[in-house]
């Protein structure tokens, strides 16, 4: 009896040690050929905030994104340092912040900055996790109390001028005119639609030529 015990111990045992193994394994495939200052774009939907946004924002015709956010790997694992409409600029575990994306139809391409630059990345990770914390920003109107994604990443680089800012247009380039959601957006927020004010959006800050397109998560 005692044998049999030892024997399903140790059988257990192995189970449970191929599992973690397994888990490890899945862990680093993840985050394998990733590095730290990654920039991770979203794919934008064609409708909605997501499909007005690059209605009037679209650079390139094989890149167009909604969303964007900075990798940070250190001892404590992998994490992606963002603003987001859920929870504001946070940090959020890289399988999360992939998940979330997959989840809602999106998928994720990574940029990163080109050899010559990759020097600021320390800083520009230190900066954006001064910025953890800060609320969304809704009306996508600079300011100093919150962030919204572009925005927060153009910060992150501000110093090293990685990114730069630049006059917004709401104009939808099909027909010349405001971008008709843009006018309802900002109409039911009683302000007006800030054509021309700086600011910044995914699809600029990928078209930077300080930084390449490595693949596609």
């Amino acid at each position: 009896m005692k044998a049999i015990l030892r024997r399903n111990n140790f059988f257990s045992s192995f189970l449970i040690l191929g599992f973690l193994i397994l888990l490890s394994g899945c862990r680093s495939s993840v985050s394998s050929g990733l590095k730290n200052g990654d920039l991770l774009f979203v794919t934008a939907k064609e409708s909605g905030l997501s499909g007005a946004i690059n209605n009037v924002t679209q650079k390139q015709k094989k890149a167009s994104f909604d969303h964007i956010g900075i990798l940070q790997k250190d001892k404590n694992g992998t994490f992606v340092l963002h603003a987001a409409p859920k929870g504001g600029s946070q940090k959020q575990n890289l399988k999360d912040f992939l998940k979330d994306q997959s989840d809602d139809g999106q998928k994720v391409v990574v940029y990163r900055l080109k050899p010559e630059f990759q020097n600021n990345i320390p800083e520009a990770i230190d900066t954006a996790n001064s910025m953890l914390g800060k609320p969304y920003n809704f009306n996508y109107i600079l300011d100093e109390n919150s962030y919204y994604c572009s925005d927060y990443i153009e910060r992150a680089f501000r110093k090293n001028h990685i990114f730069k800012l630049e006059p917004m247009t709401f104009i939808d380039p099909k027909t010349g005119k405001t971008n008709a959601f843009w006018e309802e957006f900002y109409a039911k927020k009683n302000l007006k639609v800030p054509e021309s004010e700086p600011g910044c959006n995914p699809n600029g800050l990928a078209a930077s030529d300080k930084i390449e397109r490595i693949k596609e998560l």
